[in-house]
């Protein structure tokens, strides 16, 4: 969600006579680099996003060394509307509803309820990533080189319509519920990807792994 909108909803909110809270600003900052760190998790440990990371370092690849010293952003204190629902599902168009609902069906048709609003966490993650594109519409569709990112964009199977239940997660991951922690990926178990092993793994629920 950009600036603008937000704007748009803050004003809107205030109109509405809806309650806001406010994220207290944290004192400027740096970190040093150890081993085994990405900068996925670095954001985390500081509750702030991964882009905003990359801005305040220039880094815009995957690759930090040990001992590098990296410039925590202040937190902003931009406010979030407190309803009763939290049903900030509601600011998403029914378009991308729908195309979130119909990937997780695709991908965890079979798999936990919390397996299903994972994959959407991941596809949000990735529109605050800076990493991927910028709209879950375009993240769902991204391809790089010849192959689409993910197999059922590929293979049709996202045409299908979603069930209630990938409804009801894709609600729940627009809404902010992310089980995996801010993961950038996910594979099933019978994945002998080298590429996507290597990475650092975050949660596995049921045949799912998320990883950064």
């Amino acid at each position: 969600m950009n600036k603008k909108i937000r704007s748009i909803l803050l004003s809107a909110g205030l109109a509405a006579g809806l309650t806001f809270s406010f994220t207290a600003t944290a004192e400027a900052a740096t970190y040093t680099v150890v081993k085994g760190d990405t900068l996925y998790l670095i954001s985390q440990k500081y509750d702030i996003s991964l882009s905003s990371l990359r801005h305040a370092n220039n880094i815009y690849t995957d690759y930090i060394g040990i001992g590098q010293i990296l410039n925590i952003p202040v937190k902003t204190s931009l406010p979030t509307v407190e309803t009763e629902k939290n049903e900030l599902w509601q600011n998403y168009s029914a378009d991308e509803l729908d195309l979130l609902a119909r990937l997780i069906m695709a991908e965890t048709e079979s798999q936990p309820y919390q397996a299903k609003v994972a994959v959407g966490a991941v596809v949000l993650n990735r529109v605050e990533s800076g990493v991927f594109a910028s709209t879950i519409t375009e993240v769902i569709n991204q391809k790089f080189g010849e192959y689409y990112q993910f197999s059922p964009v590929q293979n049709g199977w996202i045409k299908r319509y979603a069930n209630e239940e990938c409804i009801k997660a894709a609600k729940e991951a627009l809404n902010g519920v992310d089980p995996t922690n801010g993961a950038l990926f996910f594979y099933d178990d019978s994945t002998t990807n080298t590429w996507i092993l290597s990475k650092p793994v975050s949660v596995k629920i049921g045949r799912m792994i998320y990883s950064y």
